[in-house]
Order: structure tokens, then C-alpha cells, then sequence
């Protein structure tokens, strides 16, 4: 008898930290495993910041899938491209804009995107880092500024180019904020010599009254005193409302001229719609599971919702485990060691806190590890070393290893290109008419 015939088919549905952690630990001789995405390569969040400000390229933080599931742990599962669409439960379907596909068993890895707080409009104003295309977008928005102040004479409108605005005093706020900060107070002089230090704007907002809030009051003042030293301007308490071309408009009813505005105020679960089964969304669009990831009501064909997208709330953390790669990692690595011993045995999720980091430029980086806080040189150092071995392949390790050392001691970068997109030509779509 062909084994094949009797496995049961997994489908996972997002390939970042929790659906490729997942994969790499399922068991493959019980289970047929096929992962969608609607990018055909996984990419490394935590460094959109640096491709943003040009301190990367894209392909060093980004992973191909097919090569991934042809090697290492991930053999054995293959990978379809495409954005799910809709789930239905009570056939056991996953639809995404190409096909149908059966499913025994579901992972919802798909993550989490940009939160407005209810502002839609925003979207089509702000600049974003949630995604690879994303953070390549922000940086040729940032690069054509520098390069048409460059050759602009009135020196109002060359202010209005150089002014950067960036929203929340998170990681991701306060890391694109010191890159900006740095391009002020290093590359400008060597690379942009018909540009003034003093011509430059950078701000960042925040609706708290802490930056790093999440990592405590020394972190915050550490950030605070690094941002100054990078002449980043930091706002508290600020809640940005609006924007109405390049103009913002603030909580309190002042307005300021924002120019390019990067938002990293928060996220949210991406949008599943879900038919055949009584799913629970709770707070920041995420979808209610129980301490084994698993959706309640989804017992004939089982659902989990592991990683940003899922919420299990425990004694611990009653609004749900924090929204970081460490957690998507471990519940990934949970489920699939779970569906591949005796049920019996499975175990319950419970979150292992390895500690966080945040880095604000070169030599600035706090670091809390266990109960030890760490700043400064050897903060950024550890920084640099969980980052580089988290990244997938070695190529990767080694490329943004070598652009590292090198802008460390050069203060330059061969990748500040400017690549204007192409329009593509009127073609058929496969499947269309």
C-alpha cells in the first residue's frame, strides 16, 4: 500500500517565522505538508528597517521558499504561491486567487500587518515597513528626496524635501529613526555635499508617554538620550490624526508640516475570512485560540492560528502573548511537535521570554537579557550577533555581514541606488480574459 495515500494534508498558510518554524518540525512521514504565501521567498522583518535606509539590499534578508523545502528541515513540503482568499471549514478548502486546496489539517501563519486605528485614509498617505516592497518603496522615496534637494534651489522647498516623520516609538520606529538620524549625521556630508546638516527634519511621534515601552524606563531613556545624539527629534504624548497632503494634524488640534511619513504605530492580524465555523477575532484582529493554538470548534478538521495572528490568553499574559518573532517561533515549533507525537502527550503552550533588543544606530543598542540590561557597544554587538544568525543561509549571513563591516568603518554603502519602476506592458493574465 502506498504511505502516501493515508497521510493527512497540512496546509500552511504564511511562510514567516511561525509557518516556517512549523514546517521545518512537523514530522513529513505523517503528514503531507504544502505551504502558501503570496511571496515565493521568506523574508527577515526585524531588518526592513536597514533596506529602507538603504543600509541592505533586499535580497540579503529574503529567503526563496523552493529552495528552503528542498533542503534541511523543510524538505519534503512544497509551495504554492498565492493570498488566501477565503477558508472553508466545513469542506476543509483554502481558496486564494489561483486554486483550491484541500486540507486535514489548517495553520494560519499569515502574521500581521499595519494597524491605523481605525484611520483608513492613512493608508494612502504614509509609507509603511511591513513587508519587503515595502521598505524598497520607503527608501526610493528617501533617496529621491535627498537627490532632488540636491539640485533644488529655493532653500524653503529643499527643507520640505529633507523633513522625515516617523510615527511610534516602538523597535521598528525607534530603529528607522536612528538609521535617518545617522544619514544626517554621517552620510550626508560624504554623499550629499550640496546638502546642509541643518537642512534635515527629522522627527519621531509617539502616542505613549514612553519610547521602547514595552522594555521598560531604562530602555526609554537610553533611547531618548540616543536619539538626541543622532539631533532625531522626539515627541511623547503626540497622536497623529491626519494628514492632508504633506501637512499633519495632531491630536491636540496643532497642525505641523510632517513631509515624508513613515508609520510604525502598530499592527493588527491580517483580515481572514473564515466560513463553516464559529471563529472569535479579539483585540488587534486576532483570532482566539486555546494554550494549544488550536481554534476552538475546529475539532473534525483542526485549525490553529499560531505566530501575530493568533491570541491565546493565559495567567500570564491576559491580553495575549506579545506580537515577536521569538513567540511565532516557539508556538510554530510547538504545534507541529505536537500533531507529530500521540495526542496524549501533547503539551500546552507556554512562553519562554529569551529577552529583547532594540538598536538606534551604530555603538547604540539596548539589549535585555534575562535580568541583565545591557547598552551601548556591547548591546549592539549582541544585537548584531542574534540578528545574523537568525537570518536563513549563509550567503544571506555573509552578505549582510561583509555590508555591515564595511559601512561600519567606511560610513558608506554601495547600495544607495535609486531604481525607479517600470511600467509593466499591457499582457494577458494567465486564467483571465
Amino acid at each position: 500500500m502506498d504511505n502516501r495515500i493515508s497521510k493527512k494534508r497540512i496546509v500552511v498558510a504564511g511562510g514567516g517565522f511561525a509557518g516556517l518554524n512549523f514546517v521545518k518540525h512537523i514530522d513529513k512521514k505523517l503528514y503531507d505538508v504544502t505551504i502558501i504565501d503570496r511571496n515565493n521567498y521568506h523574508s527577515f522583518p526585524p531588518l526592513f528597517y536597514q533596506v529602507a535606509s538603504a543600509g541592505l539590499q533586499p535580497d540579503s534578508i529574503c529567503f526563496p521558499f523552493r529552495r528552503e523545502v528542498s533542503r534541511g528541515k523543510a524538505k519534503g513540503s512544497s509551495f504554492h504561491i498565492g493570498e488566501v482568499k477565503k477558508i472553508d471549514a466545513s469542506s476543509g478548502k483554502v481558496i486564494t486567487e489561483y486554486e483550491e486546496i484541500d486540507y486535514d489539517i489548517l495553520v494560519l501563519a499569515m502574521g500581521s500587518t499595519n494597524n491605523f486605528f481605525g484611520n483608513d485614509k492613512l493608508v494612502d498617505t504614509v509609507y509603511t515597513l511591513k513587508s519587503a516592497a515595502q521598505a524598497m518603496r520607503c527608501r526610493d522615496e528617501i533617496l529621491d528626496r535627498l537627490e532632488r534637494a540636491s539640485i533644488e534651489k529655493d532653500a524653503e522647498k529643499r527643507r520640505q524635501m529633507l523633513t522625515f516623520t516617523v510615527v511610534g516609538g516602538g523597535p521598528a520606529g525607534v530603529e528607522i529613526a536612528g538609521a535617518l538620524g545617522e544619514m544626517k549625521s554621517y552620510i550626508l556630508k560624504r554623499n550629499y555635499p550640496e546638502l546642509c546638516e541643518n537642512e534635515v527634519t527629522i522627527r519621531l511621534i509617539e502616542g505613549s508617554g514612553m519610547l521602547l515601552s514595552a522594555m521598560g524606563e531604562k530602555a526609554h531613556n537610553k533611547a531618548l538620550q540616543y536619539l538626541a545624539e543622532l539631533k532625531v527629534a522626539v515627541s511623547l504624548n503626540t497622536i497623529l490624526k491626519n494628514i492632508d497632503g504633506e501637512t499633519a494634524s495632531l491630536g491636540d488640534g496643532s497642525t505641523l508640516y510632517a513631509g515624508m511619513v513613515i508609520w510604525t504605530a502598530g499592527v493588527k492580524g491580517h483580515d481572514v475570512a473564515i466560513e463553516g465555523a464559529e471563529v472569535t477575532v479579539g483585540k488587534g484582529n486576532r483570532i482566539v485560540t486555546d494554550e494549544y493554538c488550536q481554534v476552538p470548534g475546529t475539532d473534525d478538521r483542526p485549525i490553529y492560528a499560531i505566530g501575530d495572528l493568533g491570541l491565546m490568553t493565559t495567567e500570564g499574559y491576559p491580553h495575549g502573548h506579545p506580537q515577536l518573532a521569538q513567540v511565532a517561533i516557539q508556538q510554530g515549533r510547538m504545534v507541529a511537535r505536537n500533531l507529530s507525537r500521540d495526542p496524549a502527550n501533547r503539551v500546552k503552550f507556554k512562553y519562554r521570554n529569551k529577552g529583547s533588543m532594540a538598536t538606534v544606530g551604530r555603538n547604540r543598542a539596548v539589549a535585555f537579557i534575562g535580568r541583565m540590561c545591557y547598552t551601548g557597544f556591547i548591546a549592539w554587538l549582541m544585537w548584531m550577533g542574534v540578528h545574523l544568525l537568525s537570518l536563513l543561509g549563509m550567503r544571506n549571513k555573509a552578505s549582510v555581514f561583509i555590508d555591515w563591516v564595511w559601512g561600519y568603518f567606511t560610513y558608506g554603502t554601495s547600495l544607495r541606488l535609486l531604481l525607479y519602476p517600470a511600467r509593466h506592458p499591457l499582457a494577458w493574465k494567465w486564467g483571465e480574459k
